[in-house]
């Protein structure tokens, strides 16, 4: 097996697969992504000039209703990484019973180097060249790494455009004032904090007594360390992609954020400027981070930070993936047998396609939900699959991955059943 990304996520369903029991052709299917495509964005700069982008959009599987998922704009996306991602997002909308299939999409390159017009370019473009692989009955884009509701706005527009009709439910994640859903913003951290208040309390720690550290203070990771401060976790570190702070008394989360939010940083911020005065500090970076003695370590950038190499200097109890994929296989089996809980990606992480859609549904019904409905609905599903596959964890000893896995398995392969046998070739 190859050391790619894919091939490395897909170890996940060979593991659940001793605990199903799914016909061959079903485990088969599950495989392999449905369909990808690939293709090449002109775009015109500011300088006259004309540069040619790589972009991707990967369906991997719609046995459960139309595709779903992201797009991330990043110098590091590729083919495999975008059907890695595919592959989460489809167990992730099993796992939370949303009536999705999984898909990504992304467009390799470094966002920050471009003007907002450039991304304007950009993002029309892509639409341009995926049009006729989306719809809100085929695949539905929504934001993930340096994408926003301002860029999903575009790609909305776009797509009326090309088909001459208002079809707000195409992306979710857009701006409130065109369709978009109260609560989307947050969303992947308040439901990721709904999982913390399910489980922690069943290992008997209350948050005034428990540490955390967050790798990330991107939207989600910030959202989320804010919240568990607020909650009285104490909030020990946080750290961005220029490096991080600890202070052992806990940070004060909201200064934080708002000083980030002025300057775009973490590590050149914190050791100069009035945020340095609220309380001393440690610079660290983000290995260092996640090495910290914390009872909590909330994983919220990208994928592989935990890998064989590093995965013994991890001494969190608990493991919450914010992130896609932050931990490779080879390392959770370490983790499990050292007894660190990690709870999983494809359900700490799944708020935001929960509320995504909680949007789909208002723009196609015209009725739209307050903040409180929102997050009262997104409370429900949350607690709802965590209690499920916690129990499912306690049935098979197994770990909460495996559980969550198993769980989305049987989902899938009951959805595939109803839909009858299939032959897969043509007659000669």
């Amino acid at each position: 097996m190859s050391d790619s990304l894919f091939a490395d996520a897909s170890r996940r369903l060979e593991r659940a697969l001793k605990y199903v029991s799914l016909s061959e052709d079903t485990i088969e299917r599950l495989k392999h992504p449905k369909s990808s495509l690939i293709v090449s964005i002109p775009v015109r700069m500011d300088d006259g000039s004309l540069r040619i982008f790589q972009g991707y959009r990967v369906r991997y599987d719609n046995t459960r209703g139309p595709s779903k998922g992201g797009v991330r704009y990043h110098p590091e996306v590729s083919l495999d990484e975008v059907q890695s991602l595919a592959f989460w997002m489809t167990f992730k909308c099993a796992v939370l019973n949303l009536p999705f299939g999984g898909a990504k999409g992304g467009i390799t390159l470094n966002p920050k180097e471009l003007s907002k017009l450039e991304l304007e370019r950009l993002s029309r473009g892509y639409v341009d060249a995926i049009a006729d692989f989306i719809g809100p009955d085929v695949d539905i884009p929504a934001p993930d790494v340096y994408t926003n509701p301002m860029i999903m706005g575009w790609m909305m527009d776009q797509y009326n455009i090309i088909k001459r009709q208002l079809s707000p439910a195409v992306v979710t994640g857009k701006p409130v004032t065109i369709g978009g859903s109260l609560g989307r913003d947050t969303a992947t951290a308040m439901g990721a904090f709904f999982v913390v208040q399910t489980l922690l309390p069943k290992f008997e720690l209350n948050p005034q007594d428990t540490t955390v550290a967050v790798q990330g203070f991107g939207n989600a990771g910030a959202e989320i360390a804010e919240l568990l401060w607020k909650a009285g976790y104490k909030v020990v570190a946080v750290s961005d992609s220029q490096g991080g702070i600890y202070a052992k008394q806990g940070l004060d989360i909201p200064s934080i954020r708002g000083f980030k939010n002025s300057n775009k940083g973490i590590k050149a911020l914190y050791c100069e400027g009035s945020v340095c005065n609220i309380i001393e500090h440690e610079i660290l970076t983000n290995e260092q981070l996640l090495a910290l003695d914390v009872d909590v370590l909330v994983p919220a950038a990208l994928e592989n930070q935990i890998t064989e190499a590093n995965v013994n200097d991890v001494k969190a109890k608990f493991i919450f993936e914010v992130a896609n994929g932050p931990i490779d296989s080879a390392a959770d089996l370490v983790l499990e047998a050292r007894g660190i809980q990690v709870i999983p990606d494809i359900l700490v992480n799944a708020g935001g396609v929960t509320v995504s859609y909680f949007e789909w549904v208002q723009n196609r019904s015209g009725l739209y939900w307050t903040l409180e409905e929102v997050n009262q609905r997104l409370k429900h599903k949350m607690v709802e699959e965590t209690e499920a596959i916690w129990k499912k964890s306690q049935e098979l000893s197994v770990s909460m991955r495996t559980a969550a896995y198993v769980y989305g398995l049987n989902r899938l392969g009951e959805a595939m059943n109803a839909k009858g046998t299939r032959d897969y070739y043509v007659n000669g």
